[in-house]
């Protein structure tokens, strides 16, 4: 057997290898997942119009008094930026991590325990959700800020909770971004 006996079947196994894996199984499984997963698949998008204003998948900076607050980000100057996400990496004694959490406590203006996730950032610093408790916390504020009654923030809080994933995995959450258009009027 001479060398390019060896050769010629190993070019055409990379470049059928190069097609296959390459191109028609990246193309195939984005037409399935485009078709099947639409919404998904475009990045869970928020419209208003033709406007988007939102993903169903990335956190938004919401401060004024009158919004629901999401988890802190932990991308650095200009928070939820995707292309800057990581980790705050702080460990349970690292005094940043005690005063972000306390600035973020007394800027919620709760007394008493607050759910850590209200606290402190998520693993991406891009979580778009929050826990029930998260939300009831902050019930009164927004109500008061509002001047609506706490049940009409309870509602919107209501209409924008997530079950476990599956009805099994992990816990019941609750979309900021979809409160605060609720709240807004800006979302049914």
């Amino acid at each position: 057997m001479s060398f390019t006996s060896h050769i010629r079947p190993t070019l055409v196994t990379l470049g059928l290898f190069t097609v296959l894996f390459g191109g028609v199984y990246p193309l195939t499984v984005t037409a399935i997942s485009g078709t099947a997963f639409a919404d998904k698949a475009q990045g869970s998008l928020i419209r208003e119009g033709d406007t988007v204003i939102g993903s169903r998948l990335i956190g938004q900076n919401f401060t004024k008094p009158e919004y629901l607050w999401g988890r802190l980000s932990a991308t650095a100057e200009t928070p939820y930026n995707a292309g800057a996400s990581s980790g705050s990496n702080y460990g349970v004694n690292n005094p940043a991590l005690h005063e972000a959490a306390t600035a973020r406590k007394t800027a919620l203006g709760v007394e008493g325990p607050v759910p850590v996730d209200l606290i402190t950032a998520s693993g991406s610093g891009l979580d778009p959700h929050i826990s029930p408790a998260a939300a009831e916390i902050q019930v009164p504020r927004i109500a008061a800020t509002r001047a609506v009654p706490a049940a009409t923030v309870r509602a919107a809080i209501d209409a924008a909770t997530e079950g476990p994933t599956l009805g099994i995995f992990g816990e019941a959450r609750v979309n900021v971004l979809e409160v605060n258009l609720r709240l807004d009027g800006k979302f049914k």
